[in-house]
């Protein structure tokens, strides 16, 4: 499973520099940033933060970021220490393609009894530094930012690394998220030991019919989505597998940024008449979405 997904993010590498995308260092930490369409508000910009997965980059998802942008959201995206693509993978020094066949996690993906908060620790500082950057003046680079609208995304293990600083490892939390998408999470050890019950932030879930390896732990009775506090949502797109969320496939990239962006506009910018999320989540579901759960209370 790892030597397949870091071959396949190796393609990640090759797509074009997005629109408005522009690199920056903060705390010795590449960040890709994307500013924000549109007037500045009188509170600022609400900032999302996006979490990549196992040697992905912060380049991995730009359909997504360059959505929310357009939206009115300054979207920020580090680079972990785990980054093998994009910009991580042209200042890795000595690199060759056979040096992504020796990245191992910190616990094998299998092995969920082996995780703890200790595991990937370092992404969390990663994100925790990067908000008290941005949130540590009147601006940032330039850009207005609302404070009390904060949030995070993540895919795959950027997904836990979004959960966890959500507070399902109570030791992460940060209370400066106020939502978090979690986009074919890798939740296992939340579902063993973890705190989804007490997160207290609205979290929407996504998952694929062909992502075998996450999305059944969210989905199942007792699983990530059963176990969280509420709103809570859960959207399964038919077909899609683990890398629908990233820039290697584009048939579901407009119902991802569809969902996300309504997500984040009720939740984040508090948009309610009218609900920007109403459409998406009635009955029946819309066309390609194979399964739907919402619990706002």
């Amino acid at each position: 499973m790892v030597k397949k997904l870091v071959l396949v993010l190796l393609f990640l590498a090759t797509v074009a520099q997005a629109q408005g995308l522009t690199h920056i260092s903060v705390a010795g930490r590449d960040v890709a940033l994307w500013k924000p369409t549109g007037a500045t508000p009188d509170t600022g910009y609400p900032a999302i933060v996006f979490s990549h997965g196992f040697s992905g980059c912060n380049t991995q998802s730009t359909f997504l970021m360059e959505a929310l942008a357009q939206a009115g959201y300054l979207v920020l995206a580090p680079n972990h220490k785990d980054a093998r693509c994009g910009s991580a993978r042209e200042q890795e020094k000595r690199w060759y393609p056979g040096k992504l066949l020796g990245s191992r996690p910190q616990e094998p993906f299998r092995k969920e009894g082996a995780w703890s908060d200790a595991t990937y620790k370092d992404r969390a500082a990663d994100i925790k530094a990067l908000l008290d950057a941005v949130l540590g003046g009147k601006s940032f680079q330039g850009i207005a930012v609302d404070s009390h609208r904060i949030s995070i995304a993540g895919h795959s293990l950027g997904g836990y690394t979004a959960l966890g600083l959500a507070g399902a490892w109570p030791s992460w939390k940060d209370r400066r998220i106020k939502a978090v998408l979690a986009m074919a999470a890798y939740c296992s050890p939340y579902v063993l030991k973890g705190d989804l019950r007490h997160m207290n932030v609205p979290v929407m879930y996504q998952g694929g019919t062909r992502d075998l390896g996450v999305t059944p732990t969210v989905k199942r009775f007792s699983g990530a989505y059963d176990l969280s506090s509420a709103p809570k949502y859960y959207v399964e797109f038919d077909g899609a597998g683990h890398f629908a969320w990233t820039n290697l496939q584009k048939d579901y990239q407009d119902m991802i940024d569809a969902y996300s962006v309504a997500f984040f506009n009720h939740y984040l910018k508090g948009k309610t008449d009218p609900d920007p999320l109403a459409p998406l989540t009635g009955t029946p579901p819309p066309k390609g979405v194979s399964y739907l759960r919402v619990a706002v209370k």
